[in-house]
């Protein structure tokens, strides 16, 4: 069982940033690759960056070279970095974490950009 809990979200003006954390705990062990989607409103759930336990990421094409991807395997803790936000960035964010075990999700903090 791995439990994941997100926090950093916020109201911000276009062109500001924030910053998202995902505490992870539980089966830590049974963690290779950690994700964040973003869900907006009436649409579908949208892969936006990954990265591996050996720091290998990904970007969605959408915010590539503004946001950043980071962890923090001490802490058990994964960071989006979001810089020159815009309003099409606004969404639930979900911390995810596929395992052997199950696909485990976390429940989501909200991200409002502001035109």
């Amino acid at each position: 069982q791995v439990n994941l809990v997100e926090s950093g979200g916020g109201l911000v003006q276009a062109g500001g940033s924030l910053r998202l954390s995902c505490a992870a705990s539980g089966s830590i062990s049974s963690i290779n690759i950690m994700r964040w989607f973003h869900q907006a409103p009436g649409k579908q759930r949208e892969l936006v960056a990954t990265i591996t336990n050996g720091g290998s990421t990904n970007y969605a094409s959408s915010v590539k070279g503004r946001f950043t991807i980071s962890r923090d395997n001490a802490k058990n803790t994964v960071h989006l970095q979001m810089d020159s936000l815009k309003p099409e960035d606004t969404a639930v964010y979900y911390c995810n974490a596929p395992t052997l075990y199950g696909i485990y999700w976390g429940q989501g903090t909200q991200v409002t950009v502001s035109s």
